[in-house]
């Protein structure tokens, strides 16, 4: 066999969280190697933002992120800001915009954002190796990690998990660091897709499956959780950003409603109609405030439609109370095939919060989306992903 190559820190995974701690680590002189079973790297971040990659969110606090342990987040998140990551963009002078909501996005393509992680990556002497299947991880008797890999053995005091969750596994997902995890005795916590597409069935399914391509601004609330932003309608369901973000607090049965007229005084509004337009129809007059097909169908199904002049004040204040607090049954979601993120993964009990290192097995690191922290829509997946490989690689010890 060939001799095993050494370094101080294997980081399995080439994405974000990755790549980030590689070269944080290397910065300090550390002798590190990055593997990945993907042909290329940072796939996750060259899809992301629509090839612009939503790199980071001003905005990004503890409460953007759902966990078991809301504290958790915290550390990381404090000690590598949204600007220590936009200092490192624009000194490599790339063009960035901010689209809504403290989104950052590239102004030309998420490529920029790779090439810069791998130009650091090289200046700070990292190994990185595609391509590069594991077979077996073990622990040694002196404490060190030894790694079976495609191409070839590689032993390190260092093991970094960041491969990611189970999202979107057309790109390579898969679940290799939940199984790394409970290998080395770690609890990993039910997993399910985040930010990820609505299904419906049965009469919703029917009523509006042929207004795919609609989409209107709503506020979706489910489980205390509310989001203000479009809804699109699907041929299989609704996504949209105000959709996707309500999906991490949703599970089937669980009851989501939606506000068809955020930031409307509704009832005002009927009675201005009532006053005003007495003779106009219904579904006329929300043809005026919501897409035209979308309010035909919600007075076909619904409400009744018909002159303002005749609907009694109760009967407006149900229409009213409908527009506000639209109930919409989902069946499920679209799973990981389309899912941004996997909620859920190692639990962070056995995880130290300001070294993301495994509390039980010194030289065990678990940081990005394999950790259970779950950010909301809107770069802070990136973010956690910066700020936990950054707290790691500041943290790694050599040999």
């Amino acid at each position: 066999m060939t001799p095993a190559s050494h370094h101080d820190a294997v980081v399995i995974g080439a994405g974000a969280a990755g790549l980030m701690c590689a070269l944080a680590a290397g910065r300090r002189g550390l002798r590190v190697l990055v593997v990945d079973h993907a042909n290329k790297v940072g796939k996750k971040i060259l899809m992301s933002g629509g090839g612009r990659c939503n790199f980071t969110n001003t905005g990004t606090t503890p409460a953007n992120y759902l966990s078991a342990n809301p504290h958790f987040c915290k550390s990381a998140l404090a000690r590598y800001t949204p600007w220590h990551f936009i200092e490192l963009v624009e000194r490599h002078r790339i063009a960035y915009h901010e689209k809504e909501l403290g989104q950052l996005f590239c102004d030309e393509s998420s490529k920029q954002i790779v090439a810069m992680l791998l130009a650091e990556c090289a200046d700070a002497g990292v190994e990185i190796r595609t391509h590069c299947a594991i077979e077996q991880v073990e622990r040694t008797d002196a404490g060190r990690f030894r790694l079976d890999t495609a191409q070839g053995r590689c032993e390190a005091a260092s093991l970094v998990v960041a491969s990611g969750g189970l999202s979107i596994p057309s790109m390579g997902a898969s679940g290799f660091g939940y199984q790394l995890a409970q290998q080395f005795g770690h609890a990993v916590l039910p997993t399910r897709a985040g930010l990820v597409p609505l299904t419906l069935s049965g009469k919703h399914a029917e009523r509006l499956h042929d207004l795919a391509g609609v989409a209107l601004p709503v506020e979706a609330r489910c489980n205390g959780a509310s989001f203000r932003n479009f809804m699109l309608v699907t041929h299989r369901g609704i996504s949209g950003p105000a959709i996707l973000q309500i999906s991490n607090y949703w599970q089937p049965g669980d009851d989501l409603r939606l506000d068809l007229l955020p930031g409307t005084d509704i009832d005002a509004l009927l009675r201005d109609w009532q006053r005003q337009r007495r003779d106009s129809e219904l579904k006329t007059l929300l043809a005026e405030v919501l897409p035209k097909r979308f309010a035909q169908r919600l007075c076909e199904h619904w409400v009744s439609s018909k002159p303002l002049r005749q609907y009694t004040p109760r009967e407006l204040d149900g229409i009213a109370a409908l527009l506000r607090d639209w109930p919409l049954v989902a069946s499920g979601s679209e799973g990981y095939r389309t899912a941004e993120v996997t909620l859920g993964g190692v639990d962070t009990d056995g995880i130290s919060s300001t070294t993301m290192m495994s509390r039980t097995v010194p030289g065990l690191y678990f940081i990005g989306e394999v950790v259970d922290v779950t950010g909301w829509l809107g770069g802070y997946n990136f973010q956690w992903a910066w700020a936990s490989g950054h707290a790691a690689g500041q943290a790694l010890g050599g040999s």
